[in-house]
């Protein structure tokens, strides 16, 4: 039998697959975002290493609320998806450029009056603040797990540029945020859902 964990990893798909599976998800959106209360950020980023669910409970959470979803990997440039399929990492030379062009996408959403939600990586604290130059008010959530479900999820999943052997290179440049809401990924996509509307629902931290 499939743990919770199992099958979130099974979801981690090419885009119009994650939006596919998701499609249960967004018709219980009533259920799912009746805890949401008072004034609501412009922007939730879900951020966290290659492999735990970011794109999955980003574009869940999107679909539940009506909000847009920009995920952070159809922006990448193709020097870099070429680096990351032959298994090179990326570095802040390589990443910046990508940045500032979320950045940017950021403001236009806010520019809009859109909420948005964005799956990145924003492994290093600079490349959050880059972000957050763009979307003070935003919300962010960090999925974290054990090391070897993440690797299980990255060698089970095909058709994607990062592969489990970029893992290693991901960990080593996190930089853990001091200010982001936690979410374990063992948990089931709903139950990582859940979680967002109720912190979303709370105040946020100073």
């Amino acid at each position: 039998m499939n743990t919770p964990a199992d099958e979130q990893g099974d979801q981690l798909k090419t885009t119009e697959q994650r939006r596919s599976s998701n499609d249960g998800m967004a018709r219980n959106g009533s259920l799912v975002i009746t805890g949401l209360r008072g004034p609501v950020v412009p922007v939730v980023v879900m951020m966290g290493v290659a492999g735990t669910g970011k794109s999955v409970v980003g574009s869940a959470l999107a679909e539940a609320t009506g909000w847009a979803f920009l995920d952070a990997d159809d922006f990448h440039p193709e020097a870099n998806l070429r680096k990351m399929r032959s298994g090179v990492p990326l570095t802040d030379a390589d990443r910046w450029p990508w940045l500032e062009d979320l950045s940017q996408l950021l403001r236009e959403h806010q520019g809009r009056g859109e909420r948005c939600v964005l799956a990145c990586s924003a492994l290093k604290q600079a490349y959050r603040a880059l972000l957050e130059e763009a979307a003070p008010s935003a919300r962010w959530f960090h999925l974290h797990g054990p090391t070897d479900l993440i690797a299980s999820r990255l060698r089970s999943r095909s058709g994607h540029f990062m592969g489990a052997e970029m893992l290693q290179s991901q960990l080593r440049d996190l930089e853990p945020p001091s200010r982001a809401t936690r979410l374990d990924i063992r948990l089931s996509v709903e139950e990582l859902l859940q979680c967002v509307i109720k912190a979303l629902a709370e105040p946020a931290e100073i």
